[in-house]
């Protein structure tokens, strides 16, 4: 999307024509519009960490279970840096992934193995690959940088989750631009007040329904950050899904972009 239009839509917003009712908008318009105001209402939190328990379920119902710690640091004018560590079980501990976001670019990641004592980077076409097993993607754990979608705005209806029960929703879809996204299109219903995403749905490079991710137990921070404290992504076609539970957030801890480098992977226990 070029700048042009990104400013000629900053300007509607000052001018407060933003309802439909003052000036006619396109779907595509309307869908731009919803992902830019839930995206400024989502940044400015600077740097980020908590800590998780992740529980993966095959398809039997058989869990097991890891625990896990992330940090996120915001960059001015690019995507967000993140570390993704794990503490346990021992077959785990001390893997690492770091994440660079990127605007106009593939985003770059490295995961560190502590058995081969070595950095690996991931490659771009290797995107829908599984994150240490679960039903998240690498492309899942990059970033969500306005730039690399076009969106669509498709109706307004109930949202549907218990989460959200008699709120309303927005319906969008966005479309991956870059060329090794494991995905065609993702559509989500957003809620009208605090655009808190209910539910997303992923839909594969056979435009088939992949993968639905859920969010629940939303919690304010700061007072202007809403975060969902559980994520569960369902793959409806292997039977198999991973719940994500915060168990701790806390935000502006004093994190620097010297604490996001391939070498802080080694140091990240």
């Amino acid at each position: 999307m070029n700048k042009l239009f990104y400013s000629l839509l900053i300007t509607v917003f000052i001018l407060g024509y933003t309802s439909t009712d003052s000036i006619a908008q396109s779907p595509e318009e309307k869908g731009l519009e919803i992902a830019m105001e839930g995206d400024k209402r989502a940044t400015g939190y600077g740097d980020s960490t908590s800590e998780l328990l992740m529980v993966l379920k095959n398809k039997h119902g058989k869990e097991s279970k890891r625990r896990m710690r992330m940090k996120a640091f915001e960059v001015e004018g690019d995507g967000d840096k993140s570390i993704s560590i794990f503490d346990n079980p021992k077959d785990v501990r001390g893997t690492a992934m770091l994440t660079f976001g990127h605007k106009d670019r593939d985003d770059e990641q490295w995961l560190y193995l502590p058995a081969l004592k070595r950095v690996k980077r991931i490659s771009s076409s290797n995107k829908s690959g599984s994150f240490m097993g679960s039903e998240f993607s690498f492309e899942d754990m990059g970033g969500r940088e306005l730039e690399k979608y076009s969106y669509k705005w498709l109706r307004d209806e109930p949202c549907p989750t218990a989460e959200f029960e008699g709120q309303s929703c927005f319906v969008t879809v966005s479309f991956p631009l870059e060329k090794n996204s494991g995905y065609t299109r993702i559509i989500s219903w957003i809620d009208k007040v605090e655009y808190r995403t209910a539910k997303t749905e992923f839909y594969d490079r056979k435009n088939s329904h992949l993968k639905t991710l859920t969010f629940s137990n939303y919690k304010l921070y700061l007072g202007k950050y809403w975060r969902a404290l559980t994520l569960e992504m369902q793959n409806l076609q292997t039977g198999k899904s991973t719940m994500l539970t915060i168990t701790s957030y806390e935000f502006k801890t004093g994190l620097t972009d010297k604490d996001f480098t391939q070498a802080s992977l080694k140091r990240a226990r």
